[in-house]
């Protein structure tokens, strides 16, 4: 584990490095209460070990993967505004710490910082600005439209989530000078572990107990929010057995990358096997 603890560190010392330039001092800590609060770091993490499984050096891909991890928090700031979430990663969501204005604000900080760090890249600006559109127009589509099969429910979870997967690790790939087809096929493999994800997240919002999970368990219910076990009908087995599924398409999507074996594409073969077992 200190091969991959170590390429977080990186890019969690890049976000510390980025919030503390800042200004004024008040939006300083709001984003350290969003973004050094904790977290998996997943996407970033997926971002350093693409880059360094097409190739790169994983230095070259941090302001990258700590730019995706601005973008996810900005998201989830919004997120819990919408479904009065409390509790974030176990401590006070951005809205219940400082009010509704300064979580927006907060928002906005941490998006402004992102674009700021893929800005030297053009290639790096239009896959998050393609995901971001991804991402707002099926946030858009779950407030109106209630997806009423599973292919719906794929199709929304593809957007509000695995689009910013396939962005984090198509950026580790454009990091890493990856030709066309290499940058497309992990960004499948990351969109299709995104969906697993989502469908695990959906089963644990259902079945984890909320201490363990460190946030508030039975949102989708209470919220009427789309989840995988109530759009389809489907038991908590069967919904595994769908996100296993999703795994195994992305393992086969980063086979056809042909990239050597090295460390960082069996760290990025694990965590599509992980995100399906996860208990939190």
């Amino acid at each position: 584990m200190e091969y991959l603890e170590h390429r977080v560190e990186l890019v969690n010392d890049r976000l510390t490095e980025v919030i503390e330039g800042v200004e004024p001092a008040q939006l300083t800590a709001e984003l350290e209460h969003v973004v050094l609060a904790g977290g998996k770091r997943v996407r970033p993490a997926v971002t350093v070990l693409s880059c360094e499984a097409c190739g790169g050096d994983p230095a070259e891909a941090v302001d990258f993967a700590a730019g995706i991890e601005f973008v996810h928090n900005a998201s989830l700031v919004v997120d819990d505004i919408i479904d009065r979430s409390q509790l974030r990663r176990g401590t006070p969501s951005a809205w219940a710490e400082f009010g509704y204005g300064p979580a927006l604000i907060t928002s906005d900080g941490l998006l402004g910082e992102a674009f700021a760090l893929f800005s030297a890249d053009d290639r790096a600006t239009q896959i998050v600005a393609e995901a971001m559109v991804e991402l707002g127009e099926g946030e858009a589509t779950e407030l109106v439209s209630y997806p009423d099969s599973e292919e719906a429910y794929m199709e929304l979870a593809r957007r509000k989530t695995g689009a910013l997967f396939r962005a984090a690790a198509e950026l580790g790939a454009v990091a890493a000078d990856a030709d066309a087809f290499t940058v497309e096929a992990f960004g499948e493999y990351a969109e299709r572990v995104g969906i697993a994800f989502q469908i695990r997240d959906d089963v644990l919002d259902a079945t984890a107990d909320a201490d363990d999970l460190g946030k508030p368990t039975g949102q989708d219910e209470q919220m009427d929010r789309p989840s995988f076990v109530q759009v389809t009908g489907l038991s908590v087995e069967e919904a595994n057995q769908r996100a296993q599924r999703q795994a195994d398409l992305a393992l086969q999507s980063l086979e056809a990358a042909d990239v050597p074996e090295t460390a960082a594409k069996g760290y990025l073969r694990d965590l599509a096997e992980f995100v399906v077992v996860r208990e939190r």
